[in-house]
């Protein structure tokens, strides 16, 4: 059976995950601990816990329990002392309070959930994601660098605080697998603390895998401003120290118009100027748009990927290793 590595963070590590959970391989996600916003962001600061938020995301889109064991781990409380925060968030903080390790809280919750594949932290380091840009301003947490309008700008230099070593599950599960897939995500939030953490880059440069690079959608307005496939895959080799993609994803459907007007304010669709590059895989991958009241629509949630189209494309990958 082909082993799969998922790296990254947030919804992207969710719809590539969902969708390859339907087929027979084995799947890997290696998950940043970077995330300080919202819920996580508090129980971070107030139980000393590492970030649960990105991992139970990965969990859920991995489980075969019910629908309502799903919903339970993605259920949000929205009044009192735990508003804002969600049960799978708690539950995680809380095993990893009872175990006395995080891995080990991931493991068990895993076990509930009935999980296909391994969900594992990139470090068990507690780690703060730290950008300064070129005007000097220093962005603290990846909340800030994920709020900031500026980054486009430039910035200087981009790190992780205190200094984190990798996994050795995680540089393990790099250097045995048949293909490691890094993205779609946020660039700078979701992707690139992943390779700020010691013996990422080592292992993706040395591992026999083939490596896969799924570009997103949509540039977001203030961080990657105009840019295009090439700009993405020159900043992942700027950490990693060399282009290592053997294929890249790259979305060829349009939104409708009124969904573009709708993300204007946010960000405009990437353009892809790798024309004749033979790794480039050009397919339609945008997820159905659900007509919901004008009121309700969450502009981030308007434009993703389809999790069945994503895994169509990474399994013709994976048949011809």
């Amino acid at each position: 059976m082909k082993k799969i590595v998922v790296i990254g963070g947030g919804t992207g590590n969710f719809a590539v995950l969902r969708g390859l959970k339907s087929y027979e391989v084995e799947i890997s996600a290696i998950v940043s601990m970077a995330d300080d916003g919202g819920s996580t962001g508090i129980l971070r600061d107030e139980l000393g816990v590492l970030p649960p938020g990105d991992v139970r995301q990965c969990l859920v889109a991995l489980s075969n329990s019910s629908a309502m064991m799903r919903s339970l781990m993605n259920y949000r409380f929205e009044q009192g002392g735990l508003g804002g925060h969600s049960f799978g968030n708690l539950l995680l903080s809380a095993l990893e309070k009872v175990t006395g390790s995080f891995e080990k809280a991931v493991e068990e919750v895993g076990k509930i959930l009935y999980i296909k594949g391994k969900v594992i932290p990139v470090t068990t380091h507690q780690v703060r994601l730290k950008m300064i840009l070129n005007n000097r301003k220093v962005l603290e947490g990846e909340k800030e660098v994920y709020l900031s309008q500026e980054i486009d700008q430039g910035y200087k230099s981009i790190f992780l605080e205190p200094y984190a070593k990798a996994n050795p599950h995680a540089v393990n599960e790099i250097m045995n697998a048949d293909l490691v897939v890094i993205g779609p995500g946020g660039l700078h939030t979701s992707l690139i603390p992943n390779l700020l953490v010691e013996g990422v880059c080592d292992a993706l440069r040395k591992t026999m895998a083939k490596k896969v690079f799924i570009v997103n959608l949509m540039n977001r307005k203030g961080q990657t401003t105009g840019y295009t496939v090439s700009a993405y895959l020159k900043e992942m080799e700027r950490f990693i120290g060399e282009d290592i993609f053997d294929y890249v994803v790259v979305n060829n459907q349009k939104p409708a118009q009124e969904l573009i007007d709708v993300y204007a304010e946010e960000g405009e669709l990437i353009e892809n100027d790798l024309v004749g590059d033979e790794r480039v895989i050009m397919a339609p991958l945008l997820g159905e748009f659900k007509e919901t009241h004008r009121m309700d629509l969450m502009k981030r949630s308007l434009i993703r990927h389809d999790p069945k189209k994503l895994a169509q494309e990474l399994m013709k990958i994976v048949h011809h290793l």
